[in-house]
């Protein structure tokens, strides 16, 4: 399964009852396939506000996503979590949707060691035929996917065929070089991404796309063409974005600041489910003006 370069990771729309936008979120599929470029979306995820939905739900938008999408992109389903069993029970609601993959999350909270991790993705995986792709992102779990449990499942379990990483760059690169030929290394970072690229990554798993994924895959095919001073420029000029939707003006929890970005530009994807809380009039005031950079990048 090719996923491609660039990969976002969709908001879940939502009504002012916070019940789910089906016109909105077909909008919103059209225009991150066909304005922003993207190859594959993830749909509930941790930006599609995944610990809020219900298995119900998810269920759902896996469909729908797939419908709407009409092969012109992946559908990647978000169906981690740190209950094996439910992931497996997860798993297979998603490829019974026809999803075309499956991203899964680092056990959270419950912080098992790198045996347990090995185990859990195992058995996840072996419950399907669909490709696997792990999430590794501890600012959020509490516990870190090790580099050797990382090989030791890309190597031994044959449909665990990438890893989404939110870690440094040193670990991106060690994943890189140690992994089979086939198996793919992605940032979840969108500032990273092109220092990702740099170590063998092979793509981004992104939010700012929602923004600016046109430039951002013309910065990937800029790298990959040996255009790399082309590519860095067009880095520079979206680092403000990248970093600007996670500190609007001060740290703010994903997808709050990306959700009140694509309203600015006529998406009416709602607000977000408690805990999660809006953007506070400052942080509304910072992100109109981070609106305004990346239209006119």
């Amino acid at each position: 399964m090719e996923f491609g370069r660039l990969i976002t990771a969709m908001v879940t729309p939502f009504h002012e009852d916070l019940t789910i936008n089906w016109q909105q979120a077909e909008q919103l599929i059209d225009y991150l396939i066909d304005v922003q470029r993207n190859d594959s979306l993830v749909i509930c995820g941790t930006t599609g506000e995944s610990p809020t939905l219900s298995d119900e739900e998810k269920e759902a938008m896996f469909r729908f996503a797939v419908e709407k999408a009409r092969g012109r992109a992946r559908i990647i389903a978000g169906t981690g979590s740190n209950n094996t069993a439910h992931s497996i029970h997860l798993t297979r609601i998603a490829e019974m949707s026809g999803v075309d993959g499956v991203l899964l999350v680092v056990p959270y909270y419950n912080k098992p060691n790198q045996e347990g991790m090995y185990q859990h993705f195992k058995a996840i995986a072996e419950s399907t035929r669909l490709p696997v792709m792990l999430y590794n992102v501890p600012g959020r779990t509490g516990a870190s996917i090790s580099v050797d449990t990382t090989l030791r499942l890309a190597r031994d379990v044959s449909n665990i065929v990438a890893t989404k990483e939110c870690v440094s760059i040193e670990q991106m690169s060690l994943i890189a070089a140690g992994a089979p030929a086939s198996f793919r290394v992605y940032s979840g970072d969108d500032a990273a991404t092109l220092p990702c690229l740099s170590v063998g990554g092979y793509g981004i798993v992104s939010v700012a796309a929602h923004l600016v994924g046109a430039q951002m895959k013309q910065m990937i095919e800029s790298y990959v063409a040996g255009h790399v001073q082309e590519a860095v420029d067009l880095n520079h000029q979206l680092h403000p974005v990248f970093k600007g939707l996670f500190e609007a003006p001060h740290p703010v929890p994903n997808p709050v600041a990306v959700k009140y970005a694509l309203q600015l530009i006529g998406y009416e994807v709602g607000s977000v489910r408690l805990p999660l809380v809006p953007a506070s009039i400052d942080e509304q005031a910072f992100i109109r003006q981070l609106v305004q950079k990346s239209v006119e990048l």
